[in-house]
């Protein structure tokens, strides 16, 4: 097979992944990054089900996830007086596998640095493509052709938008925003003055607002429901007078805790958005992970971005240099195990809109049986038993 010039832009998850797939198998790979380096930090993803576990043994890094695993740390819900109302289990929020996102992303690097040349600190500003390849613009790079191009860059995908049209024909807001700060000492502080505060997180509810106040050296969580984005997604300093404002009269320790976020050396505030495509490829452009099949915070997008990117390069493996029939074959596969993506919203459940519904949803959690039918439902979603094996090495 000869060996085509793919070019993926996005080195955090699905952009790896697949960089080290198609690398051992007969192509010329090249990752695109904005960022200067893999970005550290970041919220806790896992994995669960039969599929994922496949998925990651095969690529060979389970091992080294299992290492780098979180410890599972539950939720305690509690009212403005500490009082525990129900306990949020660490098997639900961190499925089978738990692992912090910057530690995932930077094993998969390791496993890909040798099989793809990485270009970090550049961008993609233009594509145009031909009979013959794809001609692409870099920010800071001389412009290069590739015979395809892949976008791997999350949820704001510059190459979705240059490819596929605008952002908002493609990405559906569901009227939550949430933040993510890392552990600081200040925030570690308050978090050991609660009760058992080594061992668990504990999550405070007002009606459209969430704060999860992190256990050991967990992120803290906040989440909330707003009418418009009142920020600069470029701008931490902006993100955060949003995230002030709307938690503002709030009670419990929610005042204490944003304040000794300000701190913190990670902080990331963004929409709860979903991704509506039915196909994610055209011409010789295909897409991976969040920038086609994204659910903020829906608990499946890191296990479909690492299956995604298993079947992309088994599929043009398959097809011998034929990418139109292995982008055919793709999105075939993927329209199943994607339809999770395109469906619900977690801002509804973990922010609830009103005291009823926040101690319907602290019920479901106390009741055996719902909570039990709770798990059977996400391990059925995450598991797909028609992605085949490969054989990919």
């Amino acid at each position: 097979m000869s060996r085509n010039k793919v070019l993926i832009s996005g080195a955090s998850i699905a952009g790896p992944a697949l960089a080290r797939w198609l690398g051992r198998n007969g192509f010329d790979v090249t990752v695109v990054e904005k960022s200067p380096a893999i970005r550290p930090g970041g919220q806790a993803v896992d994995f669960k089900g039969s599929t994922h576990r496949a998925v990651l043994t095969r690529m060979g890094v389970l091992d080294d996830l299992v290492a780098a695993q979180t410890t599972k740390t539950d939720w305690r819900l509690v009212d403005a007086s500490d009082r525990v109302k129900a306990v949020v289990p660490g098997e639900f929020i961190g499925g089978d596998l738990e692992i912090l996102r910057g530690d995932l992303a930077g094993i998969l690097h390791r496993h890909s640095q040798m099989d793809a040349e990485y270009l970090f600190g550049d961008e993609i500003t233009a594509m145009r493509e031909s009979s013959n390849g794809v001609d692409v613009e870099f920010a800071h790079r001389s412009s290069e052709k590739f015979d395809l191009v892949i976008g791997a860059d999350g949820m704001h995908s510059a190459v979705r938008r240059l490819v596929f049209g605008p952002e908002e024909r493609h990405v559906q807001s569901l009227g939550h925003y949430y933040a993510v700060a890392n552990s600081t000492a200040s925030l570690h502080d308050l978090v050991t003055r609660l009760p058992d505060g080594r061992a668990v997180a504990y999550a405070y509810n007002e009606p459209g607002r969430l704060a999860v106040l992190g256990g050991q050296k967990a992120p803290s969580l906040f989440l909330f429901r707003a009418g418009h984005a009142d920020y600069d997604r470029r701008d931490a300093a902006s993100q955060f007078d949003f995230l002030e404002r709307s938690f503002r009269g709030v009670g419990w320790r929610v005042p204490e805790a944003l304040e000794a976020c300000r701190s913190a050396s990670d902080f990331y505030l963004d929409a709860l958005a979903r991704t509506r495509m039915s196909s994610f490829t055209r011409g010789r452009v295909a897409l991976v992970g969040d920038a086609g099949y994204a659910n903020t915070l829906g608990g499946f997008g890191t296990g479909l971005a690492m299956v995604g990117a298993y079947v992309l390069a088994g599929e043009l493996v398959a097809a011998r240099g034929d990418h139109a029939a292995a982008f055919a074959a793709y999105d075939k596969v993927m329209l199943k195990p994607t339809k999770v993506a395109r469906s619900g919203n977690a801002g509804g459940f973990l922010a609830p809109p009103s005291q009823l519904r926040i101690r319907l949803r602290d019920l479901s959690f106390a009741n055996r049986f719902m909570f039990r039918s709770m798990m059977w439902m996400t391990e059925r979603f995450a598991t797909e038993d028609a992605i085949r094996d490969y054989g990919l090495r």
